[in-house]
């Protein structure tokens, strides 16, 4: 079993940074593909963005291109996310999702943004608030 705990989440004002972290606890080392979804109030929760086992291969939301990275360090069990030039639209519960299959399997040629199924594995979720 693995237990998903995501940090670092907060309200920032438009244009900020933030760096949200996930730290996998238990067997964490049985993991591949891990990824960040968000979910607004009152919508479903999204792809945000998605990172193979060994981080070579990243997927993006259009939505988030060229403004988040998403990265992991596998020797702290622990997977990031850089959120940068923060958008009011960004605002959300910000969720970690791990899972053993590749991602391919579990992307099964979806955008990022629709893979809302396949990951085993979920954390509690982070609070970022966008303001104006």
């Amino acid at each position: 079993q693995v237990q998903l705990v995501e940090s670092g989440g907060d309200s920032v004002q438009v244009g900020g940074s933030l760096t949200l972290s996930c730290v996998a606890i238990g067997d964490s080392h049985s993991l591949n593909c891990m990824g960040w979804f968000r979910q607004a109030p009152g919508k479903e929760r999204d792809g945000v963005a998605v990172i193979s086992g060994g981080g070579w291969t990243t997927y993006y939301a259009d939505s988030v291109k060229d403004r988040f990275t998403i990265s992991r360090n596998n020797a702290k069990s622990t997977l990031y996310l850089q959120l940068n030039s923060l958008r009011p639209e960004d605002t959300g519960v910000y969720y970690c999702a791990a899972d053993q299959q590749i991602c391919a399997d579990i992307l099964k040629g979806r955008e990022v943004s629709d893979a809302r199924t396949g990951f085993r594995y979920w954390g509690q979720g982070t609070q970022v608030t966008v303001s104006s």
